[in-house]
């Protein structure tokens, strides 16, 4: 019969497998059109086709009629295939609503420990997806769907059977600690970090620059003195301030800067300045007399 599980399909959770769908949902679907057309004599093989014309997920809409995805679900619930085949679902990444239909059958079938361990990779899949409910279409995507399976009671207006939390499977040694991707970034970015101090601490350091940048500064033409390009800094640092009273703030002239500056390279060579003055004033004809 068209509504009966296969020989040999073993009992889920302690029961038929098709009852883990309720029995009002269940009678709807046997009573829609799609699943008298398009789901009679299914196998796990030609069943992928149909999936792969999924153009939404979701339970019931207007009437209490049963979507695509639930007849499909419930076709899957009655073939009972293997394991490796739904894991063959869950890696055509091209078609998202046939692995939307694997996680849901995985949820509503395997452990819990199974559950975590299958589904927990698929949260890092952000594809939209078409929702379809009482209250017509929405968009989604498939982390949250797959979230939702994992946190919710209730998806796809069907009622899902009890998951055992985490944190005890964790405390019973079921299960290892789970590995979060944002902790993963965040190493990735210290071990970053540690390579730019390992490479600057083996660069070589900056004094044979320093020191061979003052050879070159010095002038060998006088005997290795430095140039005015090439002296030192002062020892008193950068924050030394000269005593002396500039031009702006007092508006007047040191009388050391005043003596400095009128000293001219003739009084240097022994001459005084009424001599130098006397002889610009000498004619050339007194001198020829």
């Amino acid at each position: 019969m068209a509504n009966t599980t296969v020989r040999g399909a073993e009992a889920i959770h302690g029961q038929n497998p098709q009852y883990l769908v309720e029995t009002v949902i269940r009678n709807r679907i046997y009573e829609s059109p799609y699943w008298k057309e398009h789901c009679f004599a299914l196998t796990a093989e030609s069943l992928i086709d149909k999936a792969i014309e999924l153009k939404c997920i979701g339970g019931v809409y207007g009437n209490q009629k049963p979507t695509e995805f639930l007849c499909l679900l419930l076709k899957l619930l009655q073939l009972q295939p293997q394991k490796e085949i739904l894991l063959e679902y869950l890696q055509a990444d091209e078609f998202k609503y046939l692995r939307a239909l694997a996680t849901m059958y995985i949820r509503m079938a395997f452990r819990s420990v199974e559950v975590y361990e299958i589904l927990e990779p698929l949260l890092k899949d952000y594809r939209k997806l078409r929702y379809r409910g009482m209250n017509g279409y929405s968009l989604t995507f498939m982390d949250e769907f797959v979230d939702n399976l994992l946190v919710e009671e209730r998806v796809c207006d069907i009622i899902l059977p009890r998951l055992t939390k985490r944190d005890v499977l964790e405390d019973n040694g079921e299960m290892g600690p789970r590995q979060s991707r944002l902790l993963d970034a965040m190493e990735g970015k210290s071990e970053h970090g540690s390579d730019r101090s390992r490479s600057s601490s083996s660069s070589p350091s900056r004094s044979p620059d320093r020191r061979s940048s003052r050879s070159r500064g010095r002038n060998p033409s006088k005997g290795g003195s430095l140039s005015p390009d090439a002296r030192p800094p002062s020892p008193m640092g950068s924050g030394f301030r000269s005593r002396t009273p500039s031009r702006s703030r007092s508006g007047s002239r040191s009388p050391y800067r005043s003596r400095s500056r009128s000293i001219s390279p003739d009084r240097l060579n022994g001459g005084s300045p009424r001599y130098r003055s006397r002889s610009r004033s000498i004619s050339p004809d007194k001198m020829e007399g």
